[in-house]
C-alpha cells in the first residue's frame, strides 16, 4: 500500500476536516447525520476512521477496543461472530501502533479493525463454514486474501457466521444458529455472508470479507443497509476459501460507504484494475448509459413488491440527473448452468457426505445431493457453456455501460419464514454466471423500516465504472448514512 502517499490520500478530504472535524471524530466531506461516533468510534466510516489513524487522532488500540465492546455489547442479539478473536486482535493492534509511532504506514487499511466470513481460511484458527462437519477444522494457514489483509495491517477481530456451506439466501442455517439482521432481530440478515453484513451493520467492525457465488454477498447487503461489492471473477483470489463452486465463486468486501469498500478492495489484490482505484478519482459518470429491463422481474426469483418498485424509481430519478441516458437493456441468464453448482458443490463434500451425514443439517445435505447424479459429461458441457457465455456476455452492453435493478425483489423474510436455504428471493444470479462485477447499496426504506438494495452491475471487468456510478449515487443520497438503532 506505500503507493498511497500522504499526500494523495489526504487530497479529497477539506482542510478543515484533518484538524477541527477529526478532533471530534466526524471527519467527511459531507454532511453526517447525526450519530453516535463522537463518543464511539466504531461508529465512523472506515475512511474516516482510517484518516484519524493516520493524523493521529485515534489509535488503532482505541478502535479495536471500542468494536470489541460493540461486539461484547451488541452481538448477543445479532450471533454475527462464530469466533471472536480478542486477544490477537489486541496484539495487532498494538504492533500497528508501534509501526506508525515508527513511521511506517502501510496504507488506509493499517490499523483497522475488519472480521472475516467464516469459510476464509485463517492459519492456526478455525474455519467452520457454519457446520458442524467443520467444527473443529483449524487450517495450516491464511487464505490469500486474508495474507494480504494482514499485510495491509488490518487488525483481524475474528470470524463471521454464515449460511452453512455458504449454501442459502438467508443466514438462518447455520451449527451456531441464526444471525439476525440489525433493524429487526425477527428478520435474516440475507445470506450467505449475513454474519458479514450484520456486523458491518452494526458497526461492530470496519468492513469485512464475504464471499458471493449466486448473490451472497449482494443479498445481505441489501438486507442490512449496507454496500456490498462482488468484482469480476477473478480480481481477488478465491485461494484457502471453502469452495461452493470454484467456477462461481467471488470474494469481495462489505462496508457501510463505496469508498470504504474500495480501500478494502484495493488491500484485497494486486489486480492492475484494482490497483488504480482511488475513491476521490474515478471515472466521471456523465457521459454514461444505463441500462433497466422492460421487464426486470425476469432477472428476479419472484415479482418485484411495491415498496421495492417505488425505491428503484426514486433511485432512476437520481440517476437520470447523474448520467447521460436511461434506456432499455437486456441480460442473457442461462439458469441451466447453475447445474455446474451443483455438480462441483456435490465433488467437494462428496467425502464428509459418506463419512459423516449426519454432521450437516439436512437441508443442506439435501441440496448438496442435488448434484450426485450430475455426469461427468455433463458437467463437462456445462463448463463449456459457461465459458462460453462469459465471452459472448459483452454483446448485452453494446448499447449501454452499466444496468440497474433492485438487489432483491422484496424485503428481509422473518427468520420463522425462512426454513428453506433459498427462501429469500434474489435478483443477483445474472451477475454471477457472466461473472460480471455488481454492487449493493441502499437505495431506500419500507414503511417498517427495512432497507431496501439498489443493484449497479456492468461487463466484466468494468469494477471501476460501477464504482463510480454507486459513489455518484451515494454521494447524491444519503441511504447509507442511516444506522440501525440497536
Amino acid at each position: 500500500m506505500s503507493r498511497w502517499s500522504r499526500r494523495r490520500w489526504l487530497a479529497g478530504v477539506p482542510s478543515l476536516c484533518a484538524a477541527a472535524a477529526l478532533a471530534q471524530l466526524g471527519c467527511s466531506s459531507r454532511a453526517r447525520a447525526p450519530d453516535s461516533s463522537a463518543s464511539d468510534p466504531a461508529r465512523l466510516d472506515l475512511r474516516d476512521a482510517s484518516l484519524a489513524v493516520r493524523a493521529g487522532v485515534l489509535s488503532p488500540l482505541q478502535l479495536t477496543h471500542a468494536c470489541l465492546a460493540r461486539v461484547a455489547r451488541i452481538d448477543p442479539a445479532l450471533n454475527s461472530f462464530i469466533t471472536v478473536t480478542a486477544e490477537q486482535a489486541l496484539a495487532d493492534a498494538r504492533l500497528a501502533e508501534a509501526e506508525l509511532s515508527a513511521g511506517h504506514w502501510r496504507g488506509p487499511l493499517h490499523g483497522i479493525p475488519i472480521a472475516l466470513k467464516d469459510n476464509i481460511d485463517t492459519g492456526g484458527v478455525r474455519t467452520t463454514a457454519g457446520s458442524e462437519v467443520f467444527v473443529e477444522r483449524i487450517p495450516g494457514e491464511d487464505a490469500e486474501v486474508v495474507q494480504r489483509l494482514k499485510a495491509a495491517g488490518a487488525v483481524i477481530l475474528g470470524k463471521l457466521n454464515l449460511h452453512e456451506f455458504s449454501g442459502g439466501t438467508t443466514s438462518a442455517i447455520s451449527h451456531f444458529g441464526s444471525v439476525h439482521n440489525p433493524w429487526d432481530p425477527a428478520r435474516t440478515a440475507g445470506g450467505s455472508s449475513g454474519g458479514s453484513a450484520a456486523a458491518v451493520a452494526a458497526s461492530l467492525c470496519f468492513g469485512a470479507v464475504g464471499t458471493d457465488t449466486g448473490g451472497s454477498i449482494r443479498i445481505p447487503a441489501a438486507c442490512c443497509g449496507i454496500v456490498g461489492f462482488k468484482p469480476s471473477f477473478g480480481v481477488v483470489s478465491s485461494r484457502g476459501v471453502v469452495p461452493v463452486s470454484t467456477s462461481f465463486d467471488h470474494v469481495g468486501p462489505l462496508c457501510r460507504s463505496v469508498a470504504d469498500a474500495i480501500l478494502m478492495l484495493r488491500a484485497m489484490t494486486d489486480h492492475p484494475l484494482v490497483a488504480a482505484l482511488e475513491p476521490e478519482a474515478l471515472p466521471p459518470v456523465s457521459r454514461l448509459r444505463i441500462g433497466v429491463f422492460h421487464a426486470p422481474g425476469s432477472l428476479c426469483d419472484a415479482p418485484i413488491e411495491a415498496e421495492v418498485q417505488a425505491a428503484l424509481d426514486a433511485a432512476l430519478g437520481v440517476l437520470r440527473s447523474l448520467v447521460a441516458e436511461v434506456r432499455e437493456a437486456e441480460l442473457p441468464m442461462p439458469e441451466q448452468l447453475g447445474r455446474l453448482i451443483d455438480a462441483e458443490a456435490y465433488a467437494f463434500h462428496a467425502p464428509t457426505l459418506a463419512q459423516m451425514p449426519e454432521r450437516y443439517d439436512p437441508r443442506t445435505r439435501d441440496m448438496l445431493l442435488a448434484g450426485r447424479d450430475i455426469p461427468i459429461a455433463e458437467e463437462a458441457r456445462l463448463r463449456g457453456d459457461l465459458a462460453r457465455h462469459r465471452a459472448a456476455i459483452h454483446e448485452a452492453f453494446a448499447k449501454v455501460d452499466l444496468v440497474v435493478l433492485p438487489t432483491l425483489p422484496g424485503l428481509p423474510l422473518p427468520l420463522a419464514e425462512a426454513r428453506e436455504p433459498f427462501a429469500l428471493n434474489a435478483c443477483t444470479f445474472a451477475f454471477s454466471l457472466g461473472g460480471l462485477p455488481s454492487i449493493s447499496l441502499p437505495c431506500g426504506f419500507s414503511r417498517s423500516g427495512l432497507p431496501i438494495g439498489l443493484q449497479i452491475g456492468g461487463p466484466p471487468l468494468a469494477d471501476a465504472r460501477v464504482l463510480a456510478l454507486a459513489q455518484a449515487y451515494e454521494q447524491a443520497t444519503d441511504w447509507h448514512r442511516r444506522r440501525p438503532t440497536l
